[in-house]
């Protein structure tokens, strides 16, 4: 399937020179970083503004016009030497989308008299006048460099620019309120809005009137057939597949009527306790492959659940998941399968699970099967529709952006990977390692109020989502992560 519904970025590269200094600095060093940049990766990730070196209110307005006109989305202000702090923080100010402030280091030891260009000092005015306007923008962690370390800081920046645009175009579809006696997912939307995310809040009835609506829909078949093709000899539940399919052809149509003027969709669909006894199956397989393809869909209405899911499709450019921080893994399988052959104690492990919401490319192989837990209670067939399956082996990032309970803007990175270990259970699941994790369970997630569901991204991202929730307002001591043992949490016992 195509991965779809995340945005593009473009950066418009403009070089800004204060007027003492020679303009040419700002000009061969624009040049130089452009050069390297192309060299290196995709030329169509950037703009070169070639109109003017930024130096007064004037030209300011000519780059930002020019930037605006290549169709630009993001912006690299660059000094190339000390640069204008009032000309260059307008230009940021008046750019709507995310911006990023990057400094030239000086060339060589023969220039340090007529070519010196002092970036090193514009940057701290800059970041100054930035904060007088209360504009943010990115900067890296050390800003100045050569053409080629400010290139890969340039492309350290796509990523993080990516969230913030598809933030500030994003539309929440959610459906029915969260599940009877099912608190932990419910938080205030008031952040959303901050964030300039839309949402829409729709009954569970509207859905399952759209549902009858596409009875008979003639696209079913071709939708049938391309679940068939996916499954493979996972598919043990063939009886399901039409109502899977026409569920499915209900949100995408729904998501197409209902998208506004906003650019970018995700959903927090409901899944029980009603839904299964009157659709008579459960979603987890279609949110399953509307996640794949870059449109994310939670479980229990999570709302900031399905957020956390954007952000990490933007960042990563690739399906994510959510899973609850289920349980632990047994003394018995660490012993036999964990312990002395990865650097990890039994407190750095446990499962992450789900009925079976992961895309199919994400899992070692998959099964089409029912939901055991709520089998438990009804009958089997109505709880028909997990994809189930071990998750792959390999880096993962787990997340979450969340609003507190008094609308305040928290969030948590902690990078780890799944082990390659059978996890003998059921669901999309995986046994999952992180440095740490009993502390960072303790003195993040419990001290926290997190709730237990957390969005997983495919690879090591947080050098990026940190960035991103910095860039989006949440306060640096209220983003969490998996603190290294020498560190001490603000909440942890000295004595211990």
């Amino acid at each position: 399937m195509m991965f779809e519904n995340i945005p593009k970025v473009k950066a418009g590269i403009v070089a800004v020179s204060r007027d003492c200094f020679p303009e040419s600095l700002s000009v061969n060093r624009r040049r130089a970083l452009v050069e390297a940049y192309r060299a290196k990766y995709d030329a169509a990730d950037i703009y070169e503004c070639p109109v003017c070196i930024v130096e007064s209110e004037i030209h300011m307005q000519q780059a930002l016009e020019d930037v605006k006109k290549a169709g630009c989305n993001a912006l690299v202000v660059y000094l190339g030497n000390f640069g204008p702090e009032i000309s260059e923080t307008l230009l940021a100010k008046h750019f709507d989308g995310p911006k990023m402030f990057v400094a030239a280091a000086e060339e060589t030891s023969d220039s340090l008299v007529g070519g010196r260009g002092d970036a090193y000092c514009g940057m701290l005015n800059a970041s100054y006048n930035l904060k007088l306007r209360n504009v943010r923008a990115y900067i890296p962690e050390y800003p100045v460099g050569t053409a080629l370390e400010c290139a890969d800081m340039i492309h350290e920046f796509l990523p993080v620019a990516r969230a913030v645009i598809g933030l500030n175009g994003l539309k929440i579809i959610s459906f029915g309120p969260r599940p009877l006696n099912f608190l932990a997912c419910n938080a205030p939307i008031k952040q959303l809005y901050n964030l300039g995310v839309e949402i829409e809040e729709n009954s569970e009835l509207d859905l399952f009137e759209a549902f009858h609506k596409h009875k008979d829909d003639e696209r079913i078949p071709q939708v049938v057939a391309d679940m068939e093709k996916e499954l493979g000899a996972g598919n043990q539940k063939p009886e399901i597949l039409p109502k899977l399919a026409q569920y499915e052809l209900t949100l995408l149509d729904w998501v197409k009527e209902h998208k506004g003027y906003r650019d970018y969709v995700c959903i927090a669909g409901k899944c029980w306790p009603a839904f299964q006894t009157q659709f008579g199956f459960v979603p987890c397989y279609v949110n399953s492959r509307l996640t794949g393809r870059g449109i994310p869909v939670s479980c229990e209405v999570d709302i900031y659940g399905a957020l956390s899911e954007f952000i990490g499709a933007c960042v990563s450019e690739d399906a994510v998941t959510l899973l609850d921080i289920n349980n632990t893994v047994p003394a018995d399988m660490y012993e036999e399968c964990i312990e002395g052959k990865f650097d990890y104690t039994q407190k750095d492990t446990f499962m992450g699970f789900h009925c079976g919401n992961t895309c199919s490319s994400k899992l070692s192989a998959c099964s089409m099967k029912y939901q055991m837990i709520m089998a438990r209670t009804l009958p089997e067939e109505v709880t028909q529709g997990t994809l189930e399956g071990d998750i792959i082996p390999g880096d993962i990032t787990f997340f979450r952006l969340q609003s507190t309970a008094d609308a305040k803007l928290r969030a948590y990175v902690a990078q780890g990977e799944v082990l390659p270990v059978a996890t003998k259970s059921f669901g999309s699941i995986g046994v999952f390692a992180i440095p740490q994790m009993g502390r960072f369970y303790r003195h993040v997630l419990i001290e926290g109020n997190y709730p237990h569901h957390g969005a997983v991204a495919f690879g090591h991202f947080g050098k990026s989502l940190f960035e991103v929730f910095k860039l989006i307002g949440v306060k640096p001591g209220e983003i969490g992560f998996n603190q290294p043992k020498w560190m001490r949490y603000q909440t942890e016992n000295p004595f211990e």
